[in-house]
């Protein structure tokens, strides 16, 4: 247990280090103090992408699996130990929710891609631009699959569209057009949102 405990407090990297030697190994100890440590940073990457925490848990479960198999491979990019690790981890959860959305979400593929929902033209700054990380990820929750998907991976996750009609079997065409149709789902989510603060203010 000396092993878990001392996760209690900020691993250096020689602790990340002993863990990872013991996860190759397959050593239970090490692969539960490797998931107890990151299951917060995993969960929060999933549960963008999914549609309830049971689904994300199980995105994140698969991703573990995933991690445990190629640790072997990971090669530090950055002199912050931690910080590479955790990018080189974001892209396998990603990548597994992702893989978790296409394999259920066919029906969403082929018909929401053709729906025009409500869509709206604007220029400039808008209200999204003002809003705070946690503020646009509690909005994007409320997108359909689809759109949810796309927000998430262009504007949260920085994917270029070429990647996204890639990962997604789409065109970069419909990637465009149904992260414009998030967008503009989200500004009118915003504008009710405020018209029903408004309206409780006034009772």
């Amino acid at each position: 247990m000396r092993l878990l405990n001392n996760l209690k407090n900020l691993p250096t990297k020689q602790d990340l280090e002993h863990i990872i030697r013991g996860c190759l190994q397959a050593d239970r100890e090490s692969q539960k103090a490797f998931y107890q440590h990151f299951y917060g940073f995993s969960m929060a990457i999933c549960l963008r992408y999914c549609n309830s925490k049971d689904d994300a848990i199980e995105v994140v479960n698969d991703g573990f699996i995933k991690i445990y198999r190629e640790l072997g491979n990971f090669k530090p990019r950055y002199d912050n130990y931690e910080a590479s690790l955790k990018g080189w981890m974001k892209s396998i959860f990603v990548n597994t929710a992702i893989d978790h959305f296409r394999k259920n979400s066919k029906s969403y593929l082929i018909s929401e891609m053709q729906e025009s929902h409500f869509e709206m033209e604007h220029s400039g700054e808008t209200a999204i631009d003002k809003m705070s990380y946690k503020e646009i990820m509690d909005v994007v929750q409320q997108l359909s699959p689809v759109y949810r998907t796309i927000f998430n991976l262009f504007v949260i996750d920085g994917f270029k569209h070429e990647e996204i009609a890639s990962r997604l079997k789409i065109s970069v065409g419909t990637s465009k057009s149904n992260l414009s149709k998030a967008k503009a789902n989200i500004q009118k989510m915003l504008m009710e949102a405020s018209i029903k603060y408004y309206e409780q203010k006034a009772v």
